[in-house]
């Protein structure tokens, strides 16, 4: 019994000096390591195609993490997260969808903000000969197709239908109308000639080349566009620091030149 306690023992000393030489060869774990490396998703709406990736490259350089966007139609994109999507940041176009998501508690309350007010616009190829400058010339005979974002679940469409209506002839257009997805694909519609005219996002209309006029902000309902980090967001710390991002000063100069109106300081319903 004493011989089987001996060499027990002299196991327990073998096993505490490998252990002991193990550690003095594994790197020294400093407090002040640099944090690893995300990637966050971002769900946005198809009127920050162009901006977003711009605000992105620069929120990139300044923390070393990835940005992953996908764009699309705020309804759906709610949908999405509804049904349990994994993603980072949601930027609606609009609040109401936000809103909504809230209701079912399925976002931060205190990362909702909004970013900006947008804008619609009738645009058309640059090369185009037809002369719109109102709505009511949509109804001119040589005007044979418009193109506006499917008003059930895009916002910009629902901001397209309501101008039509104030201008008193949405009864009137609809032998002419073909609806896009998202407005991104609304003015793509215009832009390869599958349509005569567009009512696109004034975002994605002052940096590409072509024609456009600028519809009153009288004839619909605000596009007041929130954002809010969703509840099973993968890296919730990192998603707020960007959704902060978009709101700050490098965020909001970038917001301004595509066309969008920023809020004065970032609302937190």
């Amino acid at each position: 019994m004493k011989k089987l306690s001996w060499y027990f023992g002299l196991a327990v000393v073998g096993l505490l000096l490998m252990m002991g030489l193990s550690a003095r060869h594994q790197p020294f774990l400093r407090a002040d390591s640099p944090p690893t490396a995300v990637t966050l998703t971002v769900s946005a709406a198809s009127d920050l195609r162009d901006v977003f990736p711009e605000i992105g490259q620069a929120w990139e350089a300044e923390t070393g993490h990835s940005l992953r966007f996908n764009f699309g139609s705020t309804g759906q994109l709610a949908q999405q997260i509804a049904r349990g999507a994994p993603v980072d940041v949601f930027a609606a176009a609009n609040r109401q969808f936000v809103d909504d998501l809230d209701r079912e508690g399925l976002v931060f309350p205190e990362t909702k903000a909004l970013y900006g007010v947008g804008r619609i616009t009738l645009w058309q190829r640059e090369e185009a000969s037809l002369d719109i400058n109102r709505l009511e010339d949509l109804l001119k005979p040589e005007v044979r197709r418009v193109a506006i974002a499917n008003p059930n679940h895009a916002p910009y469409g629902t901001a397209a239908k309501e101008a039509l209506e104030a201008a008193g002839i949405w009864e009137e257009i609809q032998p002419k109308l073909i609806f896009g997805e998202n407005i991104s694909q609304t003015q793509q519609y215009a832009m390869t000639g599958n349509v005569d005219v567009a009512i696109a996002a004034l975002s994605i209309s002052v940096e590409k080349p072509g024609r456009w006029e600028l519809i009153s902000d009288t004839l619909h309902h605000p596009l007041e566009q929130m954002l809010a980090v969703p509840k099973n967001a993968p890296y919730p710390q990192e998603a707020k620091e960007f959704a902060a991002f978009i709101n700050g000063e490098q965020g909001r100069p970038l917001m301004e030149k595509y066309g969008f109106v920023v809020p004065d300081s970032p609302e937190t319903p």
